[in-house]
């Protein structure tokens, strides 16, 4: 697993001024207007391969939320390779994996952060059957609860090329973000991505295009 560069990570917190942090208040912002009649509480952000930026994108896409003054948890649904602990330097001995065994509550599992509002569970102990504890009635559940508590829910998930995790999980949320890195996916890789979410009848929000020069960069779409 490559280091995270933490310090660029969570852009948004540390330069908020930045120019890549105003793109991720415009994602924000086409989020919440993607439609007004039906707000997008409990978000999934994937991708169709690793190391395309998914991680980095939910985390700061939730600074953003709480900077707004919103009550926000973040949920590192990726129980095979969990990086949600490293961004915001917790630890990682307790998490998701637990409360869906029965070890905690949710909120015995819930971890505070330096930023206000902004709270993160993470993923716990990786377990041998990712796709069947995220499978289970007690994630659908969780769901439940965390939406009926925070006013976002954003979900970090494995990719899409290999692993059923994501379509799993995309059938309990509001709304679905496909990061993909400028130039490095092939459209066949995307569409393949695409049509394994629309079996589920997942709602996809849109594609962010991660890597590109920042005043190119248009968010959602």
């Amino acid at each position: 697993m490559s280091r995270i560069d933490k310090s660029f990570s969570l852009i948004t917190h540390l330069s908020p001024k930045s120019s890549i942090a105003e793109h991720y208040r415009k994602l924000r912002t086409n989020i919440q207007y993607s439609s007004i009649d039906t707000p997008k509480k409990v978000l999934m952000v994937t991708s169709t391969k690793r190391n395309e930026g998914r991680t980095t994108t939910i985390s700061n896409l939730a600074v953003t939320y709480a900077l707004d003054g919103k009550k926000v948890l973040l949920l590192d649904a990726d129980l095979r390779n969990p990086q949600m602990h490293q961004i915001f330097a917790l630890s990682n001995t307790y998490g998701l994996t637990n409360v869906l065994n029965g070890d905690l509550s949710w909120q015995e599992a819930v971890h505070n952060t330096h930023i206000p509002g902004l709270s993160v569970m993470t993923c716990g102990i990786i377990p041998p059957n990712p796709s069947e504890m995220l499978g289970k009635n007690e994630m659908k559940q969780l769901i439940t609860e965390l939406n009926e508590t925070y006013d976002y829910v954003l979900i970090d998930t494995p990719p899409l090329d290999s692993v059923a995790d994501s379509v799993i999980v995309s059938s309990y949320c509001d709304g679905v973000i496909i990061v993909v890195l400028a130039g490095k996916v092939e459209k066949d890789r995307l569409k393949k991505a695409k049509n394994s979410l629309d079996l589920v009848h997942a709602n996809i929000l849109g594609v962010v295009l991660n890597g590109r020069d920042p005043k190119d960069v248009k968010g959602a779409v």
